[in-house]
């Protein structure tokens, strides 16, 4: 018997003893039946002293009716105590936040110096190729895209169609926002995103290899905006800054998620970047509710089925049952 096997209404077997004790207590059914006249019965009567009384027929049942018809009953009882198989409580995903991925598209993202299944492939493609995974597990969340460059720019608006996102990811390429990393205008254009949605809890998450390069506004300054509206902001530097020829700014990079209460994060190859999706699917933690209704299938159909068979088919033994009997009888006499 399945683990998720289930009777609703298991007080119903309580009755199954019904039947007998309405044997017991109820009288018998009498079937008045013709009889003929006789002559001088009274007279007869009234020599014997006998007092004449009422006659009636009392049907019995053969041992193969009771059978069925206790087979039937429980089976009548097992339909009304409704067996079910109930799978687990459905949970339902909280849509609970907006979550941006501001990632940097600049040129510097074209470097081969990454690796995708051991061959050598651009750093942007290598983020993308992780960055697909991450977004189908943030189920729950309202997605979005800021990529940057020289200039900064949607993508891809809030939405929790995430395959749509997913699919905008895809068709962006190094260079399409400019050769120069604007960090502090890429942070500004997503609080401009999340200032018209009415969503509380508000994520970013900045990707970027360089140092910011703008003179519009500094990456601290947009932090700090960011703060005041209560966006949290993960940012995770790209490459080695070690390596001769980096431009990776770590500090600052540091400085605005401490400043926002987020973390900091390096990613010197495509493993570490994975490890860090992990880490933030932990700190940003997808959240389920529970559904009050459970996933139901009813069986109560399976033996109410059995017993109407097993009564129609009394209807058909029984008197064939019967005429065995009275002409082994017959046979016998």
């Amino acid at each position: 018997m399945p683990d998720n096997f289930e009777i609703a209404y298991l007080w119903v077997f309580w009755l199954l003893p019904l039947p007998l004790l309405i044997f017991w207590l109820v009288p018998p059914l009498r079937l008045r039946s013709e009889s003929l006249g006789m002559p001088g019965f009274d007279k007869m009567a009234s020599y014997t002293n006998e007092k004449p009384r009422r006659a009636a027929l009392v049907r019995r049942r053969n041992f193969l009716n009771w059978v069925m018809l206790m087979l039937c009953w429980l089976l009548f009882l097992a339909a009304l105590a409704s067996p079910q198989l109930v799978g687990e409580p459905e949970k339902k995903v909280k849509t609970s936040r907006n979550f941006l991925v501001t990632a940097d598209i600049s040129f510097s993202m074209a470097r081969e110096d990454w690796a995708i299944d051991g061959r050598k492939s651009r750093r942007w493609d290598a983020v993308k190729n992780i960055m697909h995974d991450f977004i189908e597990k943030r189920e729950g969340d309202r997605m979005g895209l800021v990529f940057f460059g020289s200039n900064a720019y949607i993508q891809a608006p809030f939405t929790p169609d995430l395959k749509t996102v997913d699919q905008l990811l895809g068709e962006a390429d190094v260079g399409m926002a400019g050769q120069m990393t604007r960090i502090g205008k890429a942070i500004k254009k997503g609080l401009n995103m999340f200032e018209n949605d009415t969503i509380e809890t508000k994520v970013m998450l900045l990707l970027t290899d360089g140092g910011d390069d703008g003179t519009d506004i500094l990456p601290l300054d947009a932090a700090d905006m960011a703060k005041k509206d209560s966006v949290i902001i993960y940012t995770i530097g790209i490459g080695d800054p070690d390596v001769a020829g980096s431009d990776l700014d770590e500090q600052t990079l540091i400085d605005i998620a401490e400043l926002t209460e987020g973390r900091y994060f390096r990613a010197k190859d495509e493993q570490e970047l994975a490890e860090i999706y992990d880490e933030l699917d932990k700190l940003e933690p997808i959240e389920y509710e529970e559904e009050q209704n459970k996933p139901v299938t009813v069986l109560y159909h399976y033996p109410l089925a059995g017993a109407i068979g097993l009564l129609l088919l009394s209807s058909l033994v029984s008197p064939i049952f019967a005429f065995v009997l009275n002409k082994r009888r017959e046979a016998y006499v």
